[in-house]
């Protein structure tokens, strides 16, 4: 809780934390508005396949042009994970395989990562957070995504001795979503093709936001990061904030979780069509167990809203500000050598599966597009039935057709073995059979 006052202590010393940006996107260009403001920090050099947008990006987020001559500005990822002063990198490019690449080169040059990329958090997080520990550095997901949210939420009921009942975010879905594809996403958002193309939209990235896809990959994340179940799928259930206690409670006490302590995704949208009234489309949740008479009767006197019984009770935060709240990962690296959440075991797994009945001789193409959406299941699962992560269904053909609704597993694409993801998905895969072998 004093971040700030060791950050102010660093600017004195004249020894800011030096950090490299890789991607100036969205994400990416949030968290340059403040990080020129916040003391003890240092902005040193930008990666992206155009300088010339990164530039622009520092400008048009407040950056004045002096300012602009104490970064350097440059269009190989590697140059800047090498370069001497940069401590502390960030990968905010939203590439599986790119992530992998930027991960394992920091490991090499001995240099802290922010992996905004929770694709390749969720294709590969597990097994480059050992290799993270391995090479003496830390690996974190970053602070103002959901993951890293929902992770201190959890954190902070465990820390109290609460058991945690289950946690997760908030969004817009209806069952239909699962079939969305770029060339309908706009429809659903309200807005006119024309309109999105005036604006720069993405329709494939927003439709990944839409379809489930986001949310698989972001669950897999928390899952993977605090220990909490992954069901066979998400079920959305629509859900206000009053009620997160009275829904986010095992079924077998008039809830919806099949068992306690899971994450889950709830829906801004009864499944008919209707707002659901006080929302958390925006937020994160956690649902915890007072454990005791005493603590229950506690809820009650100080006010905490709670599901009938009186047994459970939830915390949220109705927003979340991505890059704005960057800086607190870069700050909790470099002052405190501790993460914003990271993997502790290959919990969760996302899966490619078919939006339609995909035929032989098709193209996936990946997140957000007209073929697959990346579904989550305990990564056991996922490994038993072979299935094809999401995060490598990019790109590669089919050799088998598909149904509608049903998993893309690994023999039923053509993959390029040699490629450094799927390799180094390959090596995760066999090192979780190799543990479970172990443990029998």
């Amino acid at each position: 809780m004093n971040l700030h006052a060791k950050l102010v202590e660093r600017e004195k010393q004249g020894e800011p934390l030096r950090v490299g940006l890789i991607g100036a996107g969205k994400f990416g260009s949030m968290y340059l508005s403040q990080a020129r403001r916040t003391p003890g920090m240092r902005l040193t050099a930008v990666a992206d396949l155009e300088p010339a947008r990164a530039q622009e990006a520092l400008r048009r987020v407040g950056w004045p042009d002096d300012a602009l001559g104490t970064v350097a500005f440059i269009d190989d990822s590697a140059r800047l994970i090498a370069r001497n002063d940069v401590d502390i990198v960030i990968d905010a490019t939203g590439s599986p395989a790119a992530g992998i690449a930027h991960a394992l080169a920091c490991c090499e040059h001995g240099k802290h990562i922010v992996m905004v990329n929770v694709e390749a958090d969720a294709l590969a997080g597990p097994w480059l957070a050992q290799r993270a520990r391995e090479a003496g550095i830390v690996y974190s997901l970053a602070y103002g995504d959901q993951p890293a949210l929902i992770c201190e939420m959890v954190d902070w009921a465990r820390a109290c001795g609460f058991e945690v009942i289950a946690a997760g975010k908030g969004t817009k879905y209806l069952p239909e979503y699962h079939a969305s594809t770029p060339d309908t996403i706009w429809a659903y958002y309200g807005i006119t093709p024309e309109n999105a193309r005036l604006g720069g939209l993405n329709a494939q990235m927003f439709n990944s936001f839409l379809d489930g896809t986001k949310s698989a990959i972001e669950m897999c994340a928390v899952s993977n990061a605090t220990g909490l179940a992954a069901p066979d799928g998400l079920s959305f259930p629509p859900c206000g904030v009053d009620d997160l206690a009275r829904v986010l409670r095992p079924k077998t006490e008039g809830g919806v979780l099949s068992h306690p302590g899971q994450v889950e995704v709830i829906s801004s949208l009864e499944r008919d069509g209707r707002p659901v009234f006080r929302d958390l489309r925006w937020g994160v949740y956690v649902t915890f167990a007072g454990g005791s008479d005493y603590v229950e009767r506690c809820f009650k006197e100080y006010g905490l809203a709670t599901d009938p019984s009186g047994k459970y009770s939830s915390l949220y935060k109705p927003f979340h500000l991505i890059g704005l709240e960057l800086g607190i990962s870069v700050a909790s690296i470099g002052l405190r050598n501790e993460p914003t959440g990271a993997p502790i075991a290959f919990n969760a797994d996302v899966v490619a599966t078919a939006k339609r009945d995909l035929k032989a001789g098709e193209m996936l193409d990946g997140e957000g597009g007209f073929t697959v959406y990346g579904k989550l299941m305990p990564a056991a699962q996922s490994l038993a039935l072979g299935g094809l992560p999401l995060g490598l269904a990019h790109k590669v053909k089919l050799k088998n057709p598909v149904k509608a609704g049903s998993a893309v597993i690994w023999r039923d694409v053509e993959i390029d073995e040699s490629q450094l993801a799927v390799r180094v998905r390959r090596g995760m895969e066999r090192a979780a059979a190799d543990s479970r072998v172990g443990a029998a």
